[in-house]
């Protein structure tokens, strides 16, 4: 019999920080939506191949929101955790916030990602189990589960 691993949320959470630079900015002298994308993709990205010791690919984003802007010199930190696994897939939530020299944080966007580990041949492969330790977590786990069961619902109506 195979054991199955498990790991815990903090085994795979993940921080990136941003100076944004005038090459990160738009038209309207903000963050470049598709910028914060890209850096959001990679965090997601690093959380669940820490989680599955995998390669992944994004399957889905599920939820982006953006609530304020972002400008030329803020500090941008991307949180990235685990909320929810299936068999191989892992659903990641990244939250983006803007750091104050003060070290006050403000959250300007929220995402919710689906990746999908991968085996040698780029086939999908079961990923561990996930350890909940907190009332918190329990309920990231409990949003995520009635996410998952939303995508299962609109991939048949599409279907």
């Amino acid at each position: 019999m195979e054991i199955t691993p498990v790991k815990k949320v903090r085994d795979s959470k993940t921080e990136q920080v941003q100076i944004l630079m005038p090459e990160h900015i738009n038209g309207y002298n903000r963050l470049f939506g598709g910028k914060l994308v890209e850096w959001i993709d990679i965090v997601a990205a690093v959380v669940a191949r820490r989680h599955s010791n995998r390669n992944v690919t994004t399957v889905s984003i599920d939820n982006l929101h953006f609530k304020e802007a972002a400008y030329v010199n803020n500090l941008v930190v991307l949180h990235g955790k685990v909320t929810y696994v299936g068999n191989t897939s892992m659903e990641i939530k990244v939250e983006t916030f803007v750091e104050k020299l003060s070290g006050e944080k403000k959250l300007i966007n929220e995402a919710h990602l689906v990746m999908v580990a991968l085996d040698e041949d780029e086939n999908p492969t079961t990923v561990p189990k996930l350890i909940i330790e907190t009332e918190a977590e329990q309920a990231e786990w409990d949003a995520g589960a009635r996410r998952s069961e939303l995508r299962k619902q609109r991939r048949k109506e599409k279907f």
